[in-house]
């Protein structure tokens, strides 16, 4: 993207399509259903996960920035419960990764090697710490990145406990199986973004994942949808009783139109039966006069 693309794009977003009176360039307004509801909301899965090994492609639906900024500033006056439209797409998208998460856990039982109940403890206590040191190594790597270095050095300090924690998890899982077992790479699903996570990883690798822009955008898709679940019943009553204050208001508001309207006809009614008895009042006058007039005669 040129620079005077990005400059035009930041500028849809902060003023929307009325900037400039131009018209945005699919010709709707955000309230069309061609509009992704996701992407007002900023949590369309299409965008957050775009470049990532799980990219969805184009959304099918409309993403445009100044749409975006026309719609949060038309809420700010009217309640659009797109939140709602919102939270069912993402739950859709999200069983979907979850079942996907499981079939890629019943592949995995049933081809690697089983392990015992002792072992499997063993196993998955080493995991749990790769997970932690991953995180953590990750979120320290941000934080030294964004200038925040006290914090960052605390965080790698409890990474190297960790580090300690898992030689002493993985010698344990060692000792527990034959060398030539423990040689085979058990892999685990992350429950996040459904990748595939080694216990022979290295911190690098586990930094990389739990850092990258796939688990970070699960994270985020995730926590969204928690958000918008907690409020779900409450906005749901909310929308049912707008849209039952609407109609009532749609039904007053005509009748009252019609109303006018039949008051409007009765007072030209009673003008023209005026107008028409002033007329006649007009030619008895002059009927009058001009029998007067010939009386004189």
């Amino acid at each position: 993207m040129s620079a005077h693309d990005q400059m035009r794009a930041m500028l849809d977003q902060l003023m929307g399509t009325g900037r400039n009176g131009e018209n945005n360039k699919f010709h709707v307004k955000f309230n069309d259903p061609r509009v992704c509801k996701s992407f007002l909301l900023s949590c369309c899965p299409h965008e957050i996960l775009s470049s990532t090994r799980m990219d969805l492609g184009e959304c099918p639906k409309i993403h445009d920035l100044a749409l975006r900024a026309d719609f949060e500033k038309a809420q700010q006056s009217k309640d659009y419960f797109y939140d709602l439209d919102a939270m069912e797409h993402l739950q859709a998208f999200i069983s979907d990764c979850d079942r996907r998460t499981e079939s890629a856990k019943q592949r995995l039982a049933e081809t690697q090697e089983e392990l015992s109940a002792e072992v499997a403890v063993k196993a998955n206590n080493v995991h749990e710490l790769q997970e932690q040191i991953g995180q953590k190594l990750a979120k320290a790597e941000q934080l030294g990145a964004e200038g925040f270095v006290e914090e960052s050095m605390k965080l790698m300090e409890e990474v190297d406990e960790l580090r300690k924690k898992k030689l002493e998890a993985e010698q344990e899982y060692r000792n527990s199986m034959p060398a030539s077992s423990y040689q085979q790479q058990k892999l685990r699903v992350c429950e996040v973004c459904s990748a595939y996570l080694g216990i022979h990883d290295n911190d690098r690798r586990l930094a990389d994942h739990f850092g990258g822009k796939l688990h970070l955008g699960f994270i985020k898709i995730r926590e969204k949808l928690t958000e918008l679940e907690k409020t779900a019943e409450k906005r749901k009553e909310e929308r049912k009783r707008a849209f039952k204050d609407r109609e009532r208001d749609d039904d007053y508001y005509g009748g009252r139109r019609y109303r006018e309207h039949y008051v409007g006809g009765r007072e030209l009614d009673r003008r023209s039966r005026r107008h028409r008895s002033k007329s006649r009042e007009r030619r008895d006058r002059d009927k009058d006069r001009n029998r007067d007039k010939d009386r004189d005669r």
